[in-house]
This record gives C-alpha cells, structure tokens and sequence, in this order.
C-alpha cells in the first residue's frame, strides 16, 4: 500500500500541487468487484482545500487516472454501518449517497479518522459521523504549522514532505561542499552533525559574552520602573484633584436641572392655565344673552346664537388629562350645563308657542277662506263663485321664513338636548298635520265642487264639509249623467257604460275640463311638499345624511300606525339616516294626501270612465319628475302609490270595454251597420292618441290597443255569424272597412298589422259578397254555366259538351232567350234595391260595393262568352245585351237611386 501510495503521490497529486494523507482500497457494494481507491487530499497552496479523490486504474493496467473528486465540504454523513463489530462497508453522503465495501477494516477506519482530522481542522461545517468508534474520532487537532494533521501519527501524514526551491538549493550547495556527499550518506551526515555542535559552542559563547550588556539592561529597566512609580504617585493625586473638582461640577449640574425643572413646571402650569382659561371661559354677554336673550327679535336669536355656539365650544372642549380633577373645572362645567338646561327650555318653550301661534293664524286665514264651504245646509253658489278661478293652497312661505331665523338654534337643540329636539319635532308634525289636513281637504273640495261642475250636482255627489268623501250613490251619479246628456247617443250603444253612464255621452270639452283640474291639483301638491321637505331639512337639521341617536318614537303613518317600533323598555329604535327620518315626517304631516287624491280619482272615474286616460299620463308624469328629484322621497312614494291605483282603474276601463263587447245584442228586425264598439273603440283611440302624445306610459296604452282590437276583431266576426237580417259579408265587410280607416287616419305603429288584417277582411268579405249577390239577378244562366263547367271538370271536351242533352244548343239559347237587356235591367235594379237595404248609410259602401258588382258582372259576362265560343263554336248563339250596355244599365241605376 506505502508502494501505491508513494505512486499516487508522484503521478497524480503532486502535478497538481496536492499532498496524499489517506488512501483506502474499496469498491461497491452490491456489484462486480472493480476495485478503486479513494484518496482524502489538501492543497499546498493557501487556502487549503479539501478533497475526497476516487481514483482507478487504467484497463491496461500500467497507470493510475483520477476519475472523480468532491469536495470534502460537501460531504454531509459518514456512515460507518457498525461501531462495535468489524464492518469493511460504509457510506459517503455527497448529493447523492455512495455505498463502499473497504479491502479491509483497518484501512476503513484509518481513511474516517484522517476525514474526521481533515473535518476539525479545516471546515466550519461539521460532517455528521453515524456508526463510528469514539476511540477513532479524536477530541481536537494539535495546533502548530509544524505539527501534523493526524497529531502524534507523523509517519501516517508527514511520511513524505516536498522541499521548496530554497531548501534544495541549499542542499545542492552544501553537497556540492562535500564530494562523498552521495556515495557515503552516513559520512556526509556525521560531518553535518559535528558543524551543527561547533556552531551551537558559538552561539553559547556569544551568549555568554553578552552578559555585561544584559546587567545593563537590567539596571537601566530597574531605573525605568522607579520613574513609573514616581509619575503613578502624581497621577494619583491629580485623580483625588479631579474627584473633588468632579463632585463641585456635580453638585452645580444638579442645582441647574433643579432650577431648569422649576422653570419648566411653571411654563406647563402657566399653560395649561391659560388653556383653561381661554377654552372654559364664557363671556358675560353670552352668559346674559343664553338667561335673557330675546327670541322673538332678529338681533335677539343672532346674539342667542352666537352665545350658544361659544357655550357648545366650551362644553366640547377636548380637557387634557387631569383637567377633570379640579374643583375650578368641575364647578365650571357644571355651570355651563345648567346654563345649557336654561336656554334649552327657554328655546323649547318659544318654539312651542311659535307653532301655536303660527298654527293658530293660519287656522284663521283657512276658516275666513272656506267658512261657506264647511257650513252645512248654506248655498254652495257663493262658495263656488269665490273658488270658481283660484284653485291653489295656502302658502307656507311666511312661517318657514319666520322659522328659518331657529335653524341654527335647532342644530345646537339637537347636538346638546337630543329629548328636547325630538319633543319640538313631534309638536311641529301634530300641528302641521292637522293644519294640512284641514287646507288639503278643503282644497280638495273645491276640486270635487268644480269636476261636478254646478253646486245642484255638488250637493248630489255630498259634497258638504270638509270629510272629502263621496256619499252620492250610484243612482245620483246616473242621474246627473242622464240629466246632462241631453239629446246624445243613448246608453244602450255604449261601449263603456260604467254603473249605467255613458263616457262618450260627455262632451270634450267636460274632458278637458277634469283633465285641467286634475293637473292643477297635482301642479299645487308637488311644490307644496316640496316647499316643506326642504323646510324639514334645513330646519330640523335634517340634510346630512348620517345616523342619529334616535328617532320619533310616535311618528305615525298614512293608516296611523307607528313609523318606529319601541323597545320594551321605552328606547326608540334608530332610524338608519335622517333622509328616512325627512320621510317619515313627511308621512306623518300630509298622511291625507294619498286617501284625497284616492277620492278624487274614484270621482273622476265615476264621471267617466275616460278620465283613466287622463290621469294616467299626468300622474306618470309627476311621478317621473319626482322620482328624478329623489326616487325614496315622500312625494315621489306618494305619487307612485296613487299611480298604482290610477293604473288598475285604466286596466278597469280597458276590460269593461272589451266585456261590453261580449255583451252586444243586435236587433233582429233591422239591420246591423257599424257596431257600437267599432265606433266607440274609434272614439276611445282617438282621444288616447291626443292624450298620450309624447307620454311616458305610452307602452300601458299600446298594450290596451292589443287587447282592445283583438276584442273588437273577435266580436265582429261574433256579431256577425249571429246576424238574421244583414248578411254576414255586410257586417264583416262594413265593420272592418271602418276599423281600417281608423287606424289609416290615426296611424297607430303598434297596430300597423291589425291594419293590413283589417284590410284584408274587408276585401275578402266584399268579394265574397258581390260574387254570391250577383248570383241572384241571372240565377237560371249562372246555374246552367256552372253545370256546363261541371261536365268539362268531369272530363268531357269542351267541343262536345254541346252534344250533352240537357246542354245543348236549343237549351243554351233558351236560357238566354229568358235574360233580355230590359229583364237583365230589371235583375240589376232589384238587386241594387237588395245592397241598398243591407249596407248602412254611415260607412257610404254602396257605391263601392256597386261598382265592385259592376266589375264581376262583366268579368263573369266575359267568363259566359268565353264557354260559348269553345264549347259552342260556330252555333251564332250570343248574349241578348253587350258589356257597354251593363255599362249603361248600371249607371243608370246608380243615378235614379
């Protein structure tokens, strides 16, 4: 092994600057034995690196190659499988392990020891040794640079140590000294030791020569320390002059800091004085102005206000800590809360009497107002007279400008008495409630009196007092139709006849009339609530919209339930932002809003039923321009709800309509014309097309149209195939020419294919009825040329069907012989006589259908010409009259009639 590795040595490490310290013979585990060695290696070069080098032989087997190298740092565990027993394998954990069967375990364990030494010594990180004999790992490494890595075992590291350039050259020169210096090595070394002894004689000698300077070098040292002691001994005392000169510096910093804390104190307490003072000191005019201040002038509420803001400063003024400590500050925070308690009643106490008063005045100028309006049993007229041009609510203007002049005051009410702003708020929506209440009915009796038109027909629909109500019955309603009918179109061919009461039997201008009024009512409500909305935000401090602390535990809604539910405990549940609070005031003050303008409706509804269309669109109208105000606002809620209603009496009218026309009964005994719902849906389109004129519901009315024109298509046909006395094409025909210029004139998109459906009937239905009519006046010759096309459908030539006895010649000119120019006149005559009686003179047909008659006539004429030429060639037969004098026939008819 000592061979191989001296080879090693010289063939591969020492090329590449290596030193060779341990070798082990191995090969792996679990395969054919190809031995290899593994080698642990330094460098001779600082830094020194470690390595573990597997080198092989070649396959020729005359040299050794290096295969691989790791470095020692990377080698994590050292497996030596068995610590107690003789075990040849181990393992090396590198990236990845490698499994080792050693020649021998002695060689094993001298290659982990060396690994272990080479560990110690050179690497920070420590490799971790599993299975390994503590007698193999060693507690250190011997330090020195002259000393080995392996300690004690020279021979097992040192064995063999390359010299550098000088040391050989220093040998070179020395043996070149010396000419036996090769061939006698023993000679040589014995002449080198006998130098080395004469040379250690001399250095003794020299030594020893040295002697007298060294007792110099004593004394001189023995004198050096003397002075050393001297200059301690006056370091000492400059040290016990600086400790006294020390303590006086010190007694003097401490009386500074002493002096500087003193003056810092007194800088913070004159501060935190003048702090109190500025911040917690009220002026005594503002003290005056919260106890006396008067509230009733503008200069009073101006000062009142300003000593109200300074008192709600000095209250929330932020007291450092401490502060709430002293007696000066708690007597004066106590001061200024019975201060706050004083103006808080003083004010609640004055704003309570200003809405009595306020209340009070306007229940005046309301009583002077409507006085013969609310007296039952006096004479309307006057009342009627004094209202007949103003149609209008009180205004509000002078007591919110009156109120306005408090807003501030009301803000500082609710930011420091939340009981007492919710006490003035509850006061303030009873008094107005009850004032709007009575204003709002009155002024919807004044609108009822003026729908009605005369003050006999007020007094029919109980039009007394200030109750709002209808207490009419549905009698009077009929009666006052009736009565102001006149001499219209009866009821019996009505199309919306509603209790008995005839829509089309009220004039335009009575329409006109509501629709004005309605729309003034609604043009008087919206700035009214409007007016008061905006008063409530501006003056209950209303505007912003955050939470607040609590909320009107009795407001009230429209049916008189409470807005806000109360604990059991009697704390009101908050209200999530003051806009819900703005409406629930708002619900509470103008709770009859929505029952007046119910009423209302109702009595125009009952008026006649047209006035849906009318309020329809202005109510979509007002409720669009509230919703663009503010969606969730009382008015826009208000009007929503009331539109909900105004839409279900239109869906009502619209299925009345087209419920009356299932019930239409024709006379037996005279003829059917055009149909009462044929007419009235004309009238009812043409005045829903000048109603809904640019409109936001237009979409509801053409949804009517399609449930109305169906109705009407359905019950003509109906009608029709009931018809005794007209015949059906009539009724078809004149019906649905009349729904086709109707929807022509009024040119209604949504109906554009009822239109051409409309059409179509129509011509379909005139056909059928000149080509059935015209069967009657030459009965016997239509008869005959219908057998004869009869026999050519079956299969007989055209040529020969003259050869068929009972169509032959002599019976061909036979018939003819019947139809001379004066009998076929006579036929014509009869039967313009015929359509005259069926057609009705309102739709102005007769002329159409005559011409129409005239036309098939001549056609059917050149039909009967045709099958005498082919099926009668050459027999001469020919008609007893010509085309031109049908021409002259039936325009001679058309003229004498």
């Amino acid at each position: 092994m000592t061979a191989i590795k001296h080879a090693l040595q010289r063939d591969i490490f020492t090329p590449n600057d290596e030193r060779l310290l341990s070798i082990v013979n191995v090969c792996k585990a679990g395969k054919k034995k190809k031995n290899c060695f593994l080698c642990a290696t330094v460098t001779t070069e600082r830094p020194v690196q470690v390595k573990v080098v597997k080198v092989k032989k070649s396959d020729k087997g005359d040299f050794y190659k290096r295969q691989i190298a790791w470095a020692l740092r990377d080698l994590a565990v050292v497996d030596a499988k068995d610590a107690i027993k003789e075990n040849p394998e181990f393992d090396l954990h590198f990236e990845k392990i490698y499994k080792w069967v050693a020649s021998s375990t002695a060689e094993k364990n001298a290659f982990i020891s060396c690994i272990w030494k080479l560990n110690q010594r050179y690497l920070r990180k420590k490799i971790d040794f599993v299975n390994v004999s503590s007698q193999l790992l060693e507690e250190s490494v011997p330090s020195g640079e002259n000393q080995s890595v392996t300690g004690g075992d020279e021979e097992a590291v040192d064995e063999y140590q390359e010299l550098n350039a000088r040391e050989e050259q220093d040998i070179e020169i020395m043996m070149e000294g010396c000419e036996y210096a090769i061939s006698n090595a023993e000679a040589f070394a014995e002449k080198l030791s006998r130098e080395l002894q004469v040379l250690d004689g001399a250095n003794i000698q020299s030594i020893m020569a040295s002697e007298k300077q060294v007792n110099i070098l004593m004394k001189l040292l023995d004198e050096a320390l003397k002075e050393v002691d001297q200059i301690e001994l006056k370091l000492s005392s400059y040290e016990e002059m600086l400790q006294s000169v020390k303590e006086q510096m010190d007694q003097i910093s401490e009386s500074n800091h002493l002096i500087h804390l003193s003056n810092t104190n007194n800088v913070k307490l004159l501060s935190e004085i003048e702090f109190l003072v500025n911040h917690m000191d009220l002026a005594k005019g503002h003290i005056k102005a919260l106890q006396e201040g008067d509230l009733a002038s503008s200069r009073g509420i101006e000062a009142c206000t300003n000593a109200a803001d300074a008192l709600l400063q000095c209250m929330n003024v932020a007291l450092r800590p401490g502060h709430d400590m002293l007696l000066a500050v708690k007597q004066q925070q106590q001061r200024f809360s019975d201060l706050r308690e004083l103006f808080a009643r003083r004010l609640a106490s004055h704003l309570n009497n200003v809405f009595v008063q306020q209340f009070t005045q306007a229940l005046l100028q309301l009583y002077n107002r409507s006085y013969f309006l609310s007296v039952p049993g006096h004479d309307q007229s006057s009342t009627l007279a004094q209202h007949s041009v103003e149609l209008t609510l009180p205004n509000h203007h002078p007591f919110h400008r009156d109120l306005l002049r408090y807003a501030k005051l009301m803000e500082w009410l609710k930011s420091t008495d939340y009981g007492k702003y919710e006490g003035l708020t509850k006061n303030y929506m009873d008094y107005l409630s009850r004032l709007y209440e009575r204003e709002i009915k009155d002024f919807f009796e004044v609108a009822k009196i003026k729908m009605t038109g005369t003050t006999k027909e007020s007094k029919k629909f109980g039009l007394h007092g200030s109750s709002g109500k209808l207490t009419g019955s549905t009698s009077s309603l009929n009666k006052l139709s009736v009565q102001s009918s006149g001499n219209r179109r009866s009821q019996s061919s009505s199309l919306l006849d509603m209790g008995n009461m005839s829509a089309s039997d009220l004039d335009v201008a009575d329409r006109t009339k509501f629709d004005k009024i309605f729309e003034q009512v609604l043009s008087e409500l919206e700035p009214l609530c409007l007016a008061e909305q905006d008063f409530i935000s501006k003056f209950f401090k209303l505007q912003q919209h955050q939470s607040i602390p609590g909320t009107m535990a009795e407001a009230e809604d429209v049916d008189g339930g409470t807005l806000s539910r109360q604990h059991n405990c009697g704390t009101p549940l908050p209200v999530s932002s003051e806009k819900d609070m703005i409406r629930q005031m708002m619900i509470k003050i103008f709770r009859c809003i929505e029952p007046e303008l119910n009423n209302l409706i109702a009595l125009g509804d009952k008026i006649d039923s047209f006035n849906s269309l009318y309020m329809l669109v202005k109510m979509s109208h007002h409720v669009w321009t509230a919703q663009n105000v503010d969606p969730a606002s009382f008015l826009s809620t208000t009007l929503g709800n009331v539109l909900v209603t105004v839409k279900r009496n239109f869906d009502k009218c619209i299925s009345n309509q087209i419920r009356q026309m299932e019930e239409v009964k024709i006379s037996k005994k005279s003829k059917v014309g055009i149909l009462p719902f044929v007419a009235e849906f004309e009238e009812f389109a043409g005045l829903a097309e000048s109603i809904f004129k640019n409109a936001e519901r237009r979409g509801d009315l053409d949804k009517a149209y399609t449930k109305l024109i169906r109705g009407v298509f359905v019950n003509v046909e109906k009608v029709a195939n009931e018809s005794q006395k007209t015949p059906r094409d009539v009724v078809m025909m004149e019906n649905f020419h009349h729904i086709f210029a109707t929807l022509s004139r009024l040119k209604i998109s949504c109906l554009e294919a009822e239109k051409k459906d409309a059409k179509q009937k129509y011509t379909d239905h005139l056909q059928s009825y000149v080509i059935y009519s015209l069967g009657q006046p030459l009965e016997k010759l239509n008869h005959f040329f219908e057998g004869v096309e009869a026999r050519v459908a079956q299969g007989i030539r055209e040529e020969e069907v003259s050869y068929q006895l009972a169509f032959n010649k002599q019976e061909l000119r036979k018939v003819i012989k019947e139809y001379p120019g004066k009998e076929v006149k006579k036929g014509l005559d009869n039967l313009y006589k015929k359509v005259d009686k069926h057609l009705c003179e309102e739709e102005n047909l007769l002329q159409v259908v005559w011409h129409s008659m005239q036309d098939e006539f001549i056609r059917q004429y050149k039909h009967f010409e045709g099958l005498i030429a082919r099926c009668y060639p050459g027999s001469g037969v020919t008609m007893e009259f010509t085309i031109q004098d049908i021409l002259d026939y039936c325009s001679s008819i058309a003229q004498s009639h």
